[in-house]
């Protein structure tokens, strides 16, 4: 149950961080997924360096959505998406 849930929550947050970056359109359903899950451990990673602990569901939806941005603009820069 734990994977499904991951899975769709990951797909809630690339699709929202897509939206902000302007990338929707290129970002399929299994893209969305992946930089949702990638992108939520990216952001937790910042923000542990930052010393910022998101302790609360709404903080930890916002760190993953700028983790994926990150990592959106990360794939922008090397061409991977456009």
């Amino acid at each position: 149950m734990g994977l499904i849930v991951s899975l769709i929550v990951g797909a809630i947050v690339g699709w929202l961080a897509s939206l902000v970056m302007k990338t929707n359109a290129q970002m399929g359903a299994l893209m969305n997924i992946v930089v949702g899950i990638v992108g939520a451990w990216l952001g937790g990673v910042i923000a542990g360096l930052l010393g910022f602990a998101a302790t609360t569901t709404v903080a930890s939806l916002v760190v993953s959505i700028a983790g994926a941005c990150v990592l959106i603009a990360l794939l922008k820069a090397v061409g991977v998406l456009k």
